[in-house]
């Protein structure tokens, strides 16, 4: 009884499946006109299926529409729109500056004068730091009056070989001696001139590693000095993009401690040889400082501009279908669906830029592609509020 039981509910459910195949398959009926159909039937306005009855205008169920008619399904399409698209690559940086140096002694000595203050900005040539002179000039003066002695010498040597009573040698001597003496003037202004430190460009001041009074060793730390007002930006980047990486692109950097500025700058070097350890290209660009917002060893996020496409076409994210490797949109001709085969470039801002498949102007259907298949007819509305809100996010 449970055997026979079993096989009448499996006639049944495969009778349904056969008819609901036949209704919504093959007559391309909906869910709306079955209803219409039922209702009409169980009211007595309408015959039922396969019933045979000749009354009637032999209208087909479902509100009069012609047997395997289908109304256009309601979709929503927006135009291909031409704009301009940006091909990019972004890696992460470090900021240094324009220039950078420390401050150092040449000659050992104790400093008399610390001429700067911490944090200052100074020009190129001011006097940073003073140290203690008195033997430098001392040694000057000595060098000086052994010079003015060695120059008599050779005068009164001169005078003597011209009237034949003293030895050439004589004069010779007194000429290397002089030429000995004004060597050593020279000597003693350049370590005179070495007591006194200066800034070699213009730049901003660190914290100084010294005081006055301290003796300093020759190569001594004494503060740093740094170029900011145009920064250095050091990035890499994968050796797949070295075809297109050229001098004179567009960097956009970003920095954790200004989370909502962007700031631009320009590649101007590009290293010939490439890391044999992570395979990367070394790229170092200029980025303009001019209000001293940006510090050297900040982290940088960048954003570097390969190529640009003035007239690309675009279209919304969602109007893109996938049917296995291929991507296909439904464009909107004559009142039905045309799919078409696509080939895709960049996406950016919930848009796609199509590189082949479409033209400007072009409809392409937004929402509705799972109701609609190629040749079917479609009927284009207006876009909903929500639906605008979620494809500008």
């Amino acid at each position: 009884m449970r055997h026979t039981l079993r096989i009448a509910v499996l006639l049944v459910l495969a009778a349904l499946a056969t008819g609901a195949y036949w209704y919504f398959v093959k007559q391309g009926g909906t869910v709306g006109g079955l209803t219409a159909m039922l209702s009409g039937a169980a009211s007595g306005d309408a015959p039922a299926p396969g019933s045979g009855s000749g009354s009637g205008s032999g209208s087909a169920p479902g509100g009069g529409k012609p047997p395997g008619g289908a109304p256009p399904t309601p979709v929503e399409a927006v135009a291909v729109r031409v704009g301009t698209v940006e091909r990019t690559v972004t890696a992460v940086g470090s900021l240094l500056s324009n220039e950078s140096v420390v401050i150092r002694p040449e000659i050992a000595g104790r400093i008399s004068e610390i001429a700067f203050k911490e944090g200052q900005r100074v020009a190129k040539g001011s006097v940073l730091v003073r140290l203690d002179d008195a033997i430098a000039r001392a040694t000057l003066a000595q060098a000086q009056a052994s010079i003015a002695f060695s120059r008599a010498e050779l005068s009164r040597a001169d005078q003597l070989v011209r009237q034949n009573t003293g030895p050439l040698r004589n004069r010779e001597q007194a000429a290397a001696k002089l030429l000995a003496d004004e060597a050593a003037v020279q000597l003693a202004k350049a370590q005179l001139d070495k007591q006194v430190i200066t800034a070699p460009f213009d730049g901003v001041l660190g914290l100084r590693k010294v005081s006055v009074g301290d003796f300093v060793q020759a190569g001594r730390d004494i503060v740093n000095l740094e170029d900011i007002d145009t920064l250095k930006l050091d990035f890499r980047v994968p050796e797949m993009f070295l075809p297109a990486v050229r001098v004179g692109q567009t960097v956009r950097v970003a920095v954790d401690a200004f989370g909502g500025r962007g700031f631009e700058g320009t590649v101007y070097a590009i290293d010939p040889l490439v890391d044999v350890n992570g395979r990367a290209l070394a790229i170092r660009a200029r980025v303009p400082n001019p209000d001293g917002a940006l510090r050297p060893g900040l982290f940088a996020r960048v954003s570097l501009t390969l190529t640009t496409v003035p007239d690309a076409l675009l279209v919304p994210e969602q109007a893109i279908v996938a049917f296995g490797k291929d991507q296909f949109v439904f464009k909107v001709v004559d009142g039905k669906a045309a799919q078409t085969r696509v080939v895709l470039g960049e996406r950016r801002n919930a848009e796609v830029e199509i590189s082949k498949g479409l033209a400007p102007g072009d409809m392409v259907v937004t929402a509705g592609q799972l109701k609609i298949r190629d040749g079917a007819p479609v009927a284009v509305v207006p876009s909903k509020p929500a639906a605008n809100k979620s494809t500008g996010s």
